[in-house]
């Protein structure tokens, strides 16, 4: 699917489960919800192209220089987008009303539920 489809359904799915965030809550949750939603697309595209091709690959400085195992540039970004899109879930989680964070929505939304 392409990265502009699964994003809103990222959002879509996202906004379903915060959807009882109190009023004065509901901006910040939006904006949340859209860094989350791309963050977790272009993280999906990143893991395939880790899978793919690596995290390290053999580089040369210059033309006399022994070749050597690097670690790739997309595998920084992978490592840095995940620690920030871990940290934007945790922020939305301690957004969520009291009674709804034990719910079996939200337990399946971090990976813990039935589903």
């Amino acid at each position: 699917m392409e990265k502009g489809k699964r994003i809103k359904k990222e959002e879509k799915r996202l906004n379903a489960i915060f959807r009882d965030v109190e009023e004065n809550k509901k901006k910040t949750v939006e904006g949340l919800i859209k860094r989350a939603a791309f963050m977790r697309a272009s993280l999906e595209d990143f893991e395939a192209d880790l899978d793919e091709n690596g995290f390290v690959e053999m580089f040369q400085q210059g033309e006399k220089q022994e070749p050597y195992e690097r670690k790739r540039p997309t595998a920084d970004l992978y490592n840095t987008m995940n620690t920030s899109y871990q940290k934007i879930i945790k922020q939305l989680t301690d957004l969520l009303p009291e009674g709804k964070k034990d719910s079996d929505e939200l337990l399946d939304f971090l990976g813990g539920g039935k589903s």
